[in-house]
């Protein structure tokens, strides 16, 4: 991540950035209501929220909060169409430059554990897509459904396996094609251990207690579902978004293509059963600083003190970009 301008100066700028990240539920929205909307603006890290349409579901930030502190990657593409981590990381880095470029402090703040993890220290050195065997895998899909694949992964990457959603397509026929083109788990490529150059970020992990926050995403399903859940799908449906396209393999509208049983307390399992997973990976992050959403003025103070102590690095940017 570097500025062609201060690339010419012969100084590689240095990025402050916020990571904030949590489990469902656990309250990350809440507290970026209370950030200085002058300083500040947020760039979405879930993978998700991306997608147009699907704004109950998704518990995405309603559009007047989205104009009082400006948001970034929400609504940018179809439910039928694919968002690879890639592309997160891409529109991310452009993101973040360009937030740095207004004088402003980004924050990346969501739930999705590996768009943080690869924005951090970049993507492990995996084989590139082979068009053959993907093209194989989703026809084997088609044919059979995803639940051989999942079998076929748990017997020749089991870790990588265990960190996959279930429902996840694209990422277990990317796992299963990076075995079949190299003959190597994709677990066993590591990542750098270093972060990407450039990056100065102030990382914050929020938690709560487990039964806390799982009454929390209880509660907060029935209130999607008040909140008009059910006719959003509804409405998804109606304009031909089926259970094959890339969005609708969320949860909280899969469970609507799944069986006649009612899909209230199958979403409340399924996002317990979520952050559970996402706390594990999240803990696997060195260098983050763990605290509870209810210490609210002190999180805040930690990323406004972070914005104070970098004011030079953006200032420097910022010119830099006007040149």
């Amino acid at each position: 991540m570097k500025s062609k301008s201060a690339l010419r100066h012969h100084e590689p700028p240095v990025l402050p950035v916020v990571l904030l990240f949590g489990p469902t539920g656990v309250g990350k929205t809440d507290l970026i209501r209370n950030l200085p909307v002058e300083y500040f603006e947020v760039i979405s890290a879930d993978s998700m929220q991306v997608y147009r349409g699907m704004d109950i579901g998704t518990a995405k930030p309603d559009r007047a909060f989205r104009e009082h502190i400006p948001h970034h990657l929400i609504d940018i593409r179809n439910p039928g169409e694919q968002f690879h981590l890639g592309d997160f990381i891409r529109l991310a880095d452009e993101a973040v430059l360009d937030i740095l470029k207004r004088g402003r402090l980004p924050v990346i703040s969501g739930g999705t554990a590996y768009y943080f993890k690869h924005f951090l220290y970049g993507l492990p050195e995996a084989p590139s897509s082979d068009p053959h065997i993907r093209a194989e895998l989703a026809a084997r899909v088609q044919r059979e459904g995803l639940e051989p694949l999942r079998e076929m992964l748990h017997r020749v990457d089991p870790v990588s396996a265990e960190r996959i959603d279930a429902s996840d397509a694209y990422r277990i026929q990317r796992a299963l094609e990076v075995y079949m083109s190299s003959g190597r788990p994709l677990s066993s490529f590591r990542l750098p251990e270093k972060l990407r150059e450039g990056l100065d970020p102030l990382i914050i992990g929020l938690t709560r207690p487990r039964e806390e926050l799982y009454r929390r995403i209880d509660r907060r399903v029935e209130e999607m579902f008040a909140a008009g859940l059910p006719m959003e799908v509804a409405s998804l449906k109606q304009a031909g978004y089926g259970p094959g396209d890339p969005g609708m393999k969320a949860i909280g509208y899969r469970e609507f293509f799944e069986g006649e049983e009612e899909p209230l307390p199958r979403i409340q399992t399924a996002s317990r059963r979520y952050a559970k997973r996402q706390l594990t990976f999240f803990r696997t992050l060195p260098g983050t600083i763990w605290m509870n959403p209810e210490e609210g003025e002190e999180i805040i103070s930690r990323i406004y003190s972070f914005f104070n102590s970098r004011k030079e690095s953006i200032s420097r940017i910022s010119s830099v970009s006007s040149e």
